[in-house]
């Protein structure tokens, strides 16, 4: 375990011989935020990159021989893999490693070596005066934290640090422990020593081991020394946005992730200091502000739910859901039945359930889905039966993965019941519950209820996320612990801070309290209400593969082309990089079932925009049409060689008409036209030629 800032100034990780390396990027300039959200990282020697957990940024080629970056491996690997993934990672926080990565551009190596030596020599000056007070350390090795024996009791020595204006960190009983960091001043230092009755040394020569020193530099590529201004850096971040094709440009229909209006005033308050530097330890009166937050936000999300308790503690909706298969499993055990480990998922989940109860020491075991997609009853019966005496949880998803109300969920929760089971209910949908139908009123006694989905805070390409675990009063008592005791009596912390990420729940909290009861009923109708005015519309040039007995779907719906395939040669790879040159995000691709496309439009987008997607996705189907009829050879259509981007039109030696076909089809608005930066990318090629470092100088000199 290591930390980024005291790299600069120690022998990495790889130098002193460690296989793997793990730590926190929140050193980088990303605020302590009351615990989080923070960029967590691992890395690896050569040899593990390929068991490593959830996705890592490789450099592939694309149809044009350019290069082009690609999450390589383990994309989506939890909902391939299942049982057998090695994560059960769906939210990364990639949004917070932006943060870092560009606190690191901006200072580059020359900056980061200057603020490590600062914060060295702040502990420095410290740890010598506590020596020359005659006080113990706990260690001459130190970087940032002295930790040392105080004159007074611990608990008087803090006292009179706070009666200062200081945090200082109890350790135990013996030890107290100070932090620096680039933001202390000398007069910080000297001020805290006077308090404590300690004369600052003139003495702040290190005691570091030289052996332990680095000698090397690293972040020597332009990047790191470009941007030097406010000026160059907020241009780089504009020309790095441009690139991708995100909300604030066109609608993004995936499937199952709900990517929805972040609105500007949800946002705001997440910058505010007041929330924003509030450290998680501090002491209780010190973050009242926040307290009130998080107690209302956890009253509102149970009065959703109807659920009776909640933990805002887990990261991401993975962590939810291994949180709240520990909560189960912990109430069986309190029952004297330890023994039920059999996790009941139906084959239509998200894989993620699977992935997690694996982690959470569960025996995973398949119930069949019938021909419209719903749980198949009677092998759910029988599964019952066979698996009796361990049961101990179904996982279950509803509305269904398929985009369908099953409605035979209540008599589904009362088998459970009766076997001795309790149910698990895969929030990830409830953007078609809220408002309409409470999970726990109809007879789920556990869900993890994603918050950067369906409380509108931002995916951020990846994260930060928010994944709470609600639960019915029997399982109140064995919700996440107290990360820093551990108390033995709870199911155990999942997160190093009380509130996980707690620094984005202004976001959900916000949207509450301006929807209110009724507008949050009505973001779910007009969801459920959007997704069938797609599938309507389509239908007539698609399959639409799930629908209940009225032919409607949730707040989802999911397009088959595997007959289209079959008679074309037009796959659903085409279909998505076709969409991207009319400007659409694509939906999501093969899940839950392979050769579909998984579209929901969420309650955020108008008809015009609803109108405009469906109007892409039947001008797709004439470009099928004509590949059908022999009027258009599949190979060198513009499906099959989607996404074009403008360099390549303009050094192809097609015919005007066929390159203005390409680049800008039809109803698309040549000036705002969205040009993809690479052609399509060769996936196989990339999970062959891993790397996770950058393309040499040379190669990328032009993007610079």
């Amino acid at each position: 375990a290591t930390d980024l800032l005291s790299l600069v100034a120690l022998k990495s990780p790889a130098e002193l011989g460690a296989d793997i390396a793990v730590g926190s990027a929140q050193r980088f300039g990303v605020p302590m935020a009351m615990g989080g959200p923070h960029a967590g990282f691992m890395a690896v020697r050569a040899g593990l990159e390929r068991s490593m957990p959830g996705r890592l940024v490789g450099v592939s080629v694309d149809s044009h021989g350019n290069p082009g970056y690609r999450l390589a491996l383990q994309t989506r690997e939890q909902h391939i893999r299942r049982d057998k993934a090695t994560s059960n990672i769906c939210t990364a926080q990639a949004l917070l490693a932006i943060c870092a990565s560009m606190y690191a551009s901006y200072h580059g190596w020359d900056g980061l070596v200057s603020i490590a030596k600062s914060v060295h020599s702040k502990a420095t000056t410290i740890a010598h005066s506590v020596v020359a007070a005659g006080l113990s350390l706990t260690s001459d090795q130190y970087f940032d934290t002295v930790s040392f024996v105080p004159q007074k009791s611990v608990d008087e020595t803090l006292a009179i640090a706070l009666a200062a204006g200081f945090n200082i960190r109890k350790l135990d009983e013996t030890y107290v422990s100070i932090a620096v960091d680039e933001t202390s001043t000398d007069q910080h230092v000297h001020a805290l020593l006077a308090a404590l009755g300690i004369a600052v040394s003139a003495n702040s020569t290190s005691t570091l081991n030289p052996s332990h020193t680095r000698a090397n530099s690293a972040l020597q590529h332009p990047v790191f020394s470009l941007y030097r201004s406010e000026t160059e850096m907020m241009r780089y971040l504009r020309k790095l946005a441009d690139l991708d094709l995100a909300l604030d440009r066109t609608m993004i229909p995936l499937g199952s992730c709900t990517m929805k209006l972040n609105a500007a005033t949800e946002m705001a308050a997440i910058t505010w200091p007041e929330f924003a530097s509030a450290h998680p330890y501090a002491p209780a009166d010190q973050n009242s502000g926040w307290v009130e937050l998080i107690t209302e936000l956890e009253k509102y999300l149970c009065e959703v739910t109807g659920y009776d308790a909640v933990s805002l503690q887990p990261n991401a909706g993975s962590q939810g859901e291994f949180a709240g298969l520990l909560a189960v499993s912990a109430y069986h055990a309190s029952r004297g039945e330890a023994h039920r480990d059999v996790c009941l998922i139906p084959s239509s989940a998200h894989g993620t359930n699977a992935a997690s109860a694996v982690m959470a020491g569960m025996k995973v075991v398949v119930v069949s889905c019938d021909d419209s997609g719903n749980v198949d009853m009677d092998d759910l019966r029988a599964k019952i039966a066979a698996h009796a005496d361990r049961l101990s949880t179904l996982m279950i998803t509803y509305p269904s993965t398929h985009g369908v109300y099953e409605d035979t969920i209540t008599e589904i929760c009362a088998l459970i019941h009766k076997a001795g089971g309790q149910v698990y209910v895969d929030g990830a949908n409830l953007n078609a519950l809220v408002g309409v139908a409470k999970p726990g009123k109809f007879g789920a006694d556990v869900s993890h209820l994603n918050l950067h989905k369906t409380f509108c805070i931002p995916h951020g390409g990846g994260g930060p996320g928010v994944g709470p675990v609600a639960v019915r009063e029997h399982l109140a008592a064995f919700l996440p612990g107290n990360p820093v005791t551990q108390d033995p009596q709870t199911s155990g912390a999942v997160s190093g801070a009380f509130y996980g990420s707690a620094g984005i729940l202004p976001i959900p909290y916000a949207y509450i309290r301006m929807m209110s009861g009724e507008g949050l009923k009505l973001a779910t109708e007009v969801a459920v209400l959007s997704a069938n005015y797609i599938a309507k519309r389509l239908s007539v040039a698609y399959p639409i593969l799930y629908t209940n007995e009225n032919g409607m779907v949730a707040h989802e719906c999911i397009i088959d082309l595997r007959e289209i395939t079959k008679r074309s040669g037009v796959s659903v790879d085409d279909v998505a990089k076709r969409l991207i040159d009319y400007g659409f995000h694509a939906p999501t691709m093969s899940f839950p079932v392979a050769g579909t496309l998984m579209i929901e439009p969420t309650e955020s987008e108008s008809v015009h925009e609803l109108d405009r997607f469906i109007d892409a996705m039947l001008n797709i189907a004439a470009e099928i049409s004509a590949i059908e009829n022999g009027s258009q050879d599949y190979e060198t259509s513009a499906l099959h060689n989607a996404p074009h981007t403008a360099q390549a039109l303009l050094a192809s030696d097609t015919s005007a008409d066929a390159k203005l076909l390409a680049g800008l089809p039809t109803g698309v608005n040549p000036r705002h036209k969205y040009w993809p930066p690479v052609g399509r990318i060769d996936g196989a090629y990339g999970d062959r030629n891993l790397t996770c470092t950058c393309l040499p100088i040379e190669e990328l000199a032009a993007d610079i």
